[in-house]
């Protein structure tokens, strides 16, 4: 799951044409806690809904 979830973190911010930085200004972090969670190191289920709800995924979707 954890592979799955990194790999959607970073393939989904791709498609939507954001950057790091921009994503983590979004859920209010720093780019390095966001790159945190596209290397696998570490998420927050909070800030999981909120990029659900700026790509327009459903949350199961990163697990896939």
């Amino acid at each position: 799951l954890r592979e799955a979830l990194r790999q959607n973190l970073k393939k989904f911010r791709k498609e939507a044409h954001f950057s790091q930085e921009q994503i983590a200004r979004q859920l209010g972090v720093n780019r390095a806690t966001y790159t945190y969670y596209e290397t696998g190191k570490t998420t927050r289920v909070e800030d999981l809904y909120l990029l659900s709800q700026l790509y327009g995924r459903a949350m199961e979707e990163f697990f896939q």
